[in-house]
């Protein structure tokens, strides 16, 4: 990622000659790199991971159960080190988060967030997204999903492996109830306009945006200017958001 979080999650690859015999195969948009633990990440692992941790299970969750209530869902893909996502879900209590994220330093660090914000409408999983919105989310059950400054790839060749891929949009999509809103957003302006034809070509979702400002939204107030985004906006950079709602 960008900023403050670590590469994403992976994105499905059919093309796969058929003639080699085997399965389709899927790009890995992330790696999984080791990365230093701070003593209270570390702590936080040990003393809220059990809590705060979902293992991972190819069978849909009983969402309402594991929060304990029923209440909208928004799952974010790839947070990082968790502090807008924190930042978030303290802000809009009446609403459960799922974050998935494979970065290890990153769900140590969101735990601890967590336990110095008193989170209960949090949980985290530690795999990868398209195995958990395949397996563990109902078709039509997310009132929202997150996908904040993913690995740009900026190479060329390694553009198949940007986690912003037709097919991932369509999983993503199904996964929304009617209304429920994709939010992404980027502070790479190739992949910014790259984003919005993958997003823009999803026949199930609408750019909330319209026609105005070239079909990019301004930032909701709900997602937090990171440190980063603070620094990249008093040199010039821009970062663009992109909001499309499920039909």
């Amino acid at each position: 990622m960008t900023q403050d979080a670590s590469p994403p999650e992976t994105i499905p690859d059919t093309a796969v000659d058929p003639s080699s015999g085997h399965p389709p195969r899927r790009v890995r948009s992330f790696v999984v790199r080791a990365g230093r633990m701070g003593t209270g990440q570390v702590r936080a692992l040990q003393e809220l991971g059990p809590r705060f941790v979902l293992p991972y299970t190819p069978t849909h969750a009983d969402w309402s159960q594991v929060f304990g209530r029923q209440a909208p869902r928004i799952l974010e893909i790839g947070f990082g080190m968790g502090q807008a996502t924190a930042a978030i879900a303290h802000a809009r209590p009446e609403v459960d988060f799922i974050g998935v994220e494979v970065h290890e330093p990153g769900v140590g660090a969101l735990l601890k967030l967590i336990g110095e914000g008193q989170l209960t409408n949090l949980r985290i999983l530690q795999h990868d997204a398209v195995e958990v919105l395949e397996n563990m989310i109902t078709p039509g059950s997310l009132a929202g999903v997150h996908v904040f400054f993913p690995d740009p790839w900026h190479k060329k060749r390694h553009h198949k492996r940007r986690l912003i891929q037709p097919p991932l949009v369509a999983l993503l999509a199904s996964r929304l109830a009617p209304g429920g809103v994709l939010h992404c957003a980027t502070d790479w302006e190739p992949y910014a306009h790259q984003m919005r034809e993958v997003l823009s070509s999803e026949p199930t979702l609408r750019n909330t945006a319209g026609a105005g400002h070239g079909g990019f939204s301004t930032r909701p107030d709900y997602r937090p200017l990171t440190k980063f985004e603070q620094r990249g906006i008093r040199l010039g950079h821009g970062v663009w958001d992109l909001v499309f709602e499920r039909a």
